[in-house]
This record gives C-alpha cells, structure tokens and sequence, in this order.
C-alpha cells in the first residue's frame, strides 16, 4: 500500500461519525418516488446532494426530466480538475446510483420510525443503521461520496476523473434514465461506470456482480365461452380456458427442467471453471443457497446447481395464475376467461424480442378453434455481461480483495438491474457493480438496515479502487 492511500484511509478512521451524521442527513428526507405527495421531498434531496458535491469541489446540478412521470430530477457532478485529467490521459469514472426510496407501509412493522434513522445492534453483535434507504440506495451512494471525501481531504484532488450521475426514480421504474443517458452522452461517457446498488454473498467477501438476467415479462388471457359455464350441462363439451392454460404451461419446461421454446437457448453460454469453482465455494450445495426460504434442492434445470441456475442459466417461471371462481365455498363452472402472469429470465446472448414472439407462436400453436389469446408484455430487456478481461474490472477486483482480507469474487445475479445495459446501450462502456449490502439487509421491506462494517468497508474499499483504477 502507497503511503498516499494509507493517509487517505486514516482519514475515513478518524471522521466515521461524521460520516455517518452525513449519511443520517440524507436519510431523513423521505424521497419515497412513487407518490406524489413527496415529491419535494424527492427534490430536496437531490438538493441535498448536489450540495454536497459542490462542496467537494464538483460542479454540480439537478437536472430535468420530461419523458415520462414521475419526472424527478437528475443529479449531475463533474469534478473541477476533470478536465486537466483527461488531457493527461486519466481514468475517468461515472459513478451511478438513486436517491429516491420504497415506501414504507406497513408502517405498523416498522420498530421505529423510518425516516428517523438509529443505531442498534442485532443479535450477532453488528452494529446496524435502520431507516428507509439506508441500504437501497443511500448508504452505498454515500460510500463513494464520502470516499471522494477522504482523497479530497487528504490530497486535495482525486486520483481519477470523476463524474456523477445521481437518479430519483430508480424504485418507481427509471424511464426517463435511457432518454436521459442518450440525450447527454457527450457529456456522460467515461471509461468506465461504477454502481453501488449490489450485495455481498455474505459478511467476508467482496464481489463484483458481472452479469445480471434480462427478462420477458407476458400476461396471457385465454378467452373462450362469451359468459362462464354451468359444468354439468357443458361440462366435456365446452373448451376450458383454465384446463388450456394450465396445458400450456405445462409443456413450456421439458422433464429435464429446459424451456421448450425452439431457439431459446440460442446464444446461450456456460461460465468458465475458475468462476464456478468460485461459486461453489460460495454455495457448496443447494441448501447454502434454499434454505433461508424452507427449502433445500434446486427445483430447475438438471445438471446445474442452485446458484448456477439463478446467475448463469435462463428461466420460465409462472407469476400469477388465476381463472374461474375464486371466493369461498364452490361452483362448479366452466369459467369462460383465465389468465397467467409469466416471465422469462434470460442471460447475455438471448434476443429477448425472438423469445416473446417464440413464445406467443408457441402459445397461438397450442389453442382449439373456439379460444382466443390476448397477449400484454410487461417489458423485454437482454441479459448482461462485463468483459471478463477489462483492466477496470481486474484492478477493482484486486483493490476489494486488498481491504477486505479475502478474494474478491466475481457473481452473478439473478434478477434485472436495467441501468448496466442502459449505460452500455447508450454510452458504450461497461459496469462495475459494486455493492456492500447483506441479505439481511431487509431491503424493500420495514426495518431495513446498514450495517456500519459495509458503509466503513465500502469507503474504504472506494478509496482503493479510485486508486488502483488510476493506475
């Protein structure tokens, strides 16, 4: 370790509290942007942020946005000395995350008032802050700052190029981000963008998520009687929508656990050895992974362990399923409409377009001459992968695994989050996601938390990786 970095870090040692006050600030605006009513809430604090990075010598301003609603601005910051970094042929990162948070019913779960954040220690003895956005996302958005912080302090400049793109509609579905992206790009292109909005796979290591699922999202309605059916009198002869369903559905997995679609696994790859040996030390079994949630055997594709089928193997799974009577009791119908909410889960190299017009022809194939289908997509996004050879990720990787004692891993992650292939569809450059949260986080849900290792760790590990990109 450069003895300039070690100045840095014992600065972060030595200004935790105020740090963690700062932190506390922002959590206490409840920038909820799913509703209305906070609106200005959501606008203070994208305030809030943007004064603090003036403060840290950036330009910094809040942005509007008018494509779509709810239309709460964007934070952007450039730092001051950018410009006399690029022309020396420096690094330059783009670092992304949101300010807006969940809501945060049912209150009557929470154990102290949301956006009143307090300190407590949980059962293992880890010291935790509680409040809504503590996790998601405004304590990793803090990491960096206060990383930014700590070099400025110290040094008086960053080791890099830096800029920042702050977001307020993340939790309420992040349209107006791509329009936003495409319409800046000049101003927006680094070399590299930097996320904290991911987790650790438990309290020790360190990970970069380098590929994420694409999804296709369908609801399915079956439309076939012109009013629901009494069972005896038209029982055997009538077509049942809810049968013809569940027929469909049952035939898109193979008894191997494999999407049927023709042409689905098409572009599909497997991860090479070294990172499934780095996943099954993560996940030796099925259970490590199952049974948090009561369970303990993978339930999918055959030949792939938990892990592997939830971070690099492509999925069909059933939402929601409903026809016919639902209410106490029993009537015996034929009920003459049924309908099923169904995503696909899909990996880097899959067409998502070619997946949900397979999968409607498929369906179209499958129905008798009296029943109709109405088909409404909930969205179609691609998989997405970093390059397994980017300088950036291979020295974030050795500056995470040089703070925190232990190999820094490379995961996947089984969910979609949009802004890495958006930030790639329109700035052409790759994601680093890198993230402090735990599972036991309680993300999304009441009494969420931080643990102060992760917004310790993650200001330091932001100093290290600031200064190994530069190199």
């Amino acid at each position: 370790m450069s003895e300039k970095m070690a100045e840095v870090l014992r600065y972060v040692e030595s200004n935790g509290d105020a740090a963690l006050e700062r932190l506390c600030d922002l959590l206490r605006i409840p920038s909820i942007s799913t509703q209305k009513h906070h609106s200005a809430d959501c606008r203070k604090a994208a305030g809030w942020l943007a004064d603090e990075l003036r403060g840290l010598g950036f330009t910094a301003s809040l942005r509007e946005v008018s494509w779509a609603e709810p239309g709460h601005p964007m934070v952007v910051g450039h730092d001051e000395a950018n410009e006399e970094k690029l022309q020396s042929g420096q690094t330059h990162v783009l670092f992304y995350g949101h300010y807006d948070v969940q809501p945060t019913d049912p209150e009557v779960l929470w154990n102290t008032d949301p956006f009143k954040p307090c300190l407590k220690e949980t059962d293992d003895g880890r010291k935790v802050i509680v409040a809504r956005g503590a996790s998601d996302d405004k304590g990793q958005v803090m990491t960096f700052i206060e990383a930014c912080r700590a070099w400025k302090a110290v040094h008086g400049e960053l080791p890099v190029a830096v800029s920042f793109l702050l977001e307020g509609e993340e939790e309420s579905g992040g349209e107006n981000l791509l329009p936003f992206l495409k319409a800046n790009l000049e101003e927006l292109k680094a070399d590299v963008a930097l996320i904290c909005d991911t987790a650790m796979p438990d309290r020790k290591t360190p990970a970069i998520t380098t590929s994420l699922r694409g999804t296709v999202a369908e609801e399915i309605e079956l439309v076939a009687a012109c009013q629901d059916l009494h069972s005896g009198m038209y029982g055997n002869a009538a077509a049942n929508p809810a049968f013809l369903l569940c027929q469909i559905i049952s035939g898109l997995r193979d008894e191997k656990g494999r999407v049927t679609l023709p042409g689905f696994y098409d572009g599909v790859t497997e991860p090479d050895e070294q990172v499934r040996a780095q996943w099954r030390a993560l996940y030796p079994d099925d259970a490590a992974l199952l049974e948090g949630v009561g369970l303990s055997q993978a339930a999918g594709e055959r030949g792939f362990s938990a892990i592997e089928q939830t971070w690099c193997r492509p999925s069909f799974e059933v939402n929601g399923l409903t026809g016919g009577y639902q209410d106490d009791g029993f009537k015996t119908i034929i009920p003459a409409r049924a309908s099923a909410k169904l995503s696909f889960r899909l990996v880097p190299g899959q067409d998502p377009l070619k997946i949900r017009e397979a999968f409607r022809a498929y369906v179209r194939a499958a129905l008798p001459e009296d029943v109709d289908a109405v088909f409404t997509s909930h969205g179609a996004s691609p998989g997405f992968a970093v390059n397994g050879e980017s300088p950036f990720l291979l020295a974030t990787l050795e500056a995470l695994s040089s703070e925190w004692g232990q190999r820094a891993v490379m995961t996947g992650c089984g969910g979609s989050i949009p802004v890495a292939e958006e930030i790639r569809e329109a700035l052409g450059m790759d994601a680093l996601m890198v993230g402090f949260a735990q599972a036991d986080d309680r993300i999304h849900s009441p009494n969420e938390q931080y643990g102060l290792d992760s917004f310790f760790h993650g200001i330091r590990s932001w100093v290290r990786i600031l200064a190994a990109l530069a190199r």
